[in-house]
């Protein structure tokens, strides 16, 4: 099959060898100089770059070009996130699984992990718990199973989550991240008010693929690769991509990632609302030892930063599989999202068992709370930002990204993330926290470029010091 990045097959726009000559065309190049340069003065137009360009500037070794990829992918996260770092958080729903893939401690097989689904009522005790840390955004988890976690039993729990309210606390996002279905399910989620549709391509390199899901419905490797197409046509705009780096050689699976967000831009006129860089790490059955393509931090950063200098516009997101020096080391380069707080348990959060912590689908590398993340946000001079706006003023998709694209989305994120700030440190934030947040706030009001938009935003964090929730541009 030959490549077609408009194709609705996978293996048209995730094309084998498109991918590997693309790799040798890098390899060829990636001393040269003069391309070098001529890329990076295209992507500093900050338009984005074609997965080829990108796999250069991944595959360069210069010392002095590499310091310019880092600069100029802190210049475009500056330009179209500013210092802002959206915060969520997990919520697994159930760890039944009828797959049997290799790298994840769910699969089937597995007769050590403490099997578990959450009850509605479970759910709630959850929900209240993740509220009173502060949080306003979940991504959902379920492991694949038709009786355990069918599509009515993740609908069900989506429409409890937005039941509750706690105290101050709702949760105001729910993304959602559960195998590849159908068009018609689809449809059921989007009707159920979630955020973003998130599903990991884990590899592109569809016979590795194949090798790491023997078996289960994921082991199909154009069903689950065509799931994005699926999932907007069936109206969800906002979508998540990602691979799981260490599972494949890095730079093959850099590349279709670059692929896939050309195709859904090319096709549908949107790409990813997300790009999430994960990386093999150990979890209950699984030692990265046996993962021989697993990448060192270097090589991590450096797909960050090519990553926010090839797709501009995206949010990137990074897990509590991460480190804290990991975080620091590309927060200022590209990341948008983090978590905080995270559990990978099911029923982690509310009164957690031993039972439940032997149902984490991976270790934690950083195990601060929320609030000590959010204080290290402060004194890196990020602002923490609790902000849901976009998605509950139907600014998705195309008005999202056409907002994004023209720089126009400061006017609403900037104060949008000061005005969620001032909720957290109000509702939950420890003294500490909060004396730094009240000094970020003062500072970042001043900046907003609209003077309207700046003199709404500080009435709004004045009736948020007296009492009143929840104002959005």
């Amino acid at each position: 099959m030959t490549y077609n990045v408009t194709s609705e097959k996978a293996e048209a726009f995730i094309n084998h060898s498109e991918i590997e000559n693309t790799l040798a065309y890098a390899e060829a190049h990636k001393h040269d100089r003069q391309l070098v340069e001529h890329i990076l003065e295209k992507a500093a137009q900050h338009k984005g770059l074609s997965h080829r360009e990108a796999a250069i500037l991944l595959a360069c070794e210069e010392s002095d070009l590499t310091q310019r990829i880092f600069d100029l992918a802190k210049e475009i996260k500056q330009k179209f996130y500013g210092n802002r770092i959206v915060m969520f958080a997990p919520l697994y729903l159930s760890n039944y699984c009828v797959n049997g893939c290799t790298y994840c401690p769910y699969h089937a097989k597995n007769k050590s992990i403490s099997r578990k689904k959450l009850s509605q009522t479970e759910i709630e005790k959850e929900v209240i718990a993740l509220q009173d840390m502060g949080h306003k955004r979940l991504a959902l988890e379920a492991g694949e199973h038709p009786q355990h976690a069918p599509i009515d039993y993740i609908l069900e729990s989506i429409e409890t989550i937005y039941s509750i309210k706690h105290k101050n606390g709702a949760i105001r996002r729910v993304n959602v991240n559960i195998a590849a279905t159908t068009v018609e399910n689809y449809r059921k989620l989007k009707e159920a008010g979630i955020g973003t549709y998130i599903l990991f391509q884990e590899t592109y390199h569809k016979e590795n693929y194949e090798a790491l899901h023997p078996t289960g419905p994921k082991s199909n490797y154009a069903y689950h690769t065509e799931a994005m197409d699926r999932a907007m046509e069936g109206g969800i705009d906002d979508v998540g991509i990602g691979v799981l780096f260490g599972l494949n050689t890095y730079k093959y699976d850099f590349v279709g990632l670059m692929m896939h967000a050309e195709h859904l831009e090319a096709r549908f006129g949107v790409g990813p609302h997300t790009i999430s860089v994960p990386r093999i790490c150990p979890a209950d059955d699984i030692e990265t030892t046996d993962f021989p393509n697993a990448i060192s931090d270097a090589i991590f950063k450096r797909i960050v930063a090519v990553t926010r200098i090839a797709v501009p516009y995206t949010g990137i997101i990074i897990s509590t599989r991460e480190s804290e020096k990991s975080r620091k080391e590309v927060l200022e380069i590209g990341v948008s999202q983090i978590s905080g707080g995270s559990k990978t348990s099911v029923g982690g959060y509310a009164e957690p068992t031993p039972d439940a912590e032997n149902s984490a689908q991976f270790d934690i590398s950083d195990q601060r709370t929320l609030d000590e993340i959010v204080s290290w946000l402060l004194d890196l001079g990020h602002v923490p930002s609790f902000c849901t706006a976009c998605y509950r003023m139907g600014r998705t998709g195309d008005r999202f990204m056409s907002l994004i694209k023209s720089g126009q989305i400061a006017n609403c994120c900037a104060p949008n993330s000061l005005i969620t700030l001032k909720e957290y440190l109000m509702d939950y934030a420890s003294d500490n926290t909060r004396s730094k947040a009240v000094k970020m706030i003062e500072q970042e009001v001043e900046k907003i470029p609209n003077p309207k938009v700046k003199e709404i935003a500080k009435r709004n964090l004045q009736e948020i010091a007296e009492g009143k929730r929840d104002f959005r541009f």
